[in-house]
């Protein structure tokens, strides 16, 4: 099975020196991509600057900005199976780089803000993927509605859920806590170290999968 994996943080440069990001490690789609490797399937990792090793065997495209992880996905994604966008990707980018460093000068700066392409709300109907489709949704409040939602919209198999809320888990972690959330229903992992959590969450994948096959 050929996955195409999103993990990481985008940056969003503002001038030479700045960017806008966000708090991602990039750890819970690194140890996927591990996952997918040790169950022996083949990976594309597009990722976003972090401090992590790529898994050994693992294919690897780093890139820095959303603009960018938009440009890679629509690249490869249509010779995939499966397509995880767990990234943290910048919903909004500077509307214009400044060639020269920002001086400190008034009280206050503005900054105007653009969106950003939606990468897996794209995939269906932009880069007409007709694979798996698995999503990420890192919230704050009322998480599975939010899923749901990101669900339906985007046309996903699967959306995986968790609160970056609470403490110990998600961003930064080594743990992490999940609902999976289906077309059909919803289920609750319990807290596991993310390691141990992308077994689990590779399982789901493939059997997400092996019905679309069957079906």
């Amino acid at each position: 099975m050929k996955v195409l994996l999103t993990a990481g943080p985008t940056r969003e440069p503002i001038d030479p020196v700045r960017f806008l990001t966000n708090r991602s490690s990039g750890k819970m789609g690194y140890t996927l991509a591990g996952a997918f490797l040790h169950e022996g399937h083949s990976v594309l990792l597009i990722s976003g600057p972090t401090n992590l090793d790529v898994p050994d065997g693992v294919d690897f495209i780093p890139v820095e900005t959303a603009a960018e992880m938009h440009d890679a996905v629509a690249r490869y994604i249509g010779k995939m199976d499966v397509a995880v966008f767990s990234a943290a990707v910048a919903d909004y980018t500077p509307s214009g780089v400044r060639s020269q460093k920002i001086k400190k000068s008034g009280d206050t700066l503005t900054l105007e803000l653009v969106r950003t392409a939606d990468i897996l709300g794209s995939a269906r109907e932009k880069f007409g993927f007709t694979g798996t489709l698995v999503g990420f949704a890192a919230e704050t409040e009322n998480l599975e509605a939010n899923a749901r939602e990101k669900l339906v919209r985007k046309q996903c198999d699967l959306v995986i859920a968790n609160d970056v809320s609470q403490p110990g888990i998600g961003f930064d972690s080594d743990e992490n806590q999940v609902l999976l959330v289906y077309p059909d229903r919803t289920e609750t992992l319990p807290r596991a170290s993310k390691v141990e959590l992308s077994l689990t969450l590779v399982d789901a994948i493939v059997g997400i999968k092996k019905l679309r096959v069957d079906g």
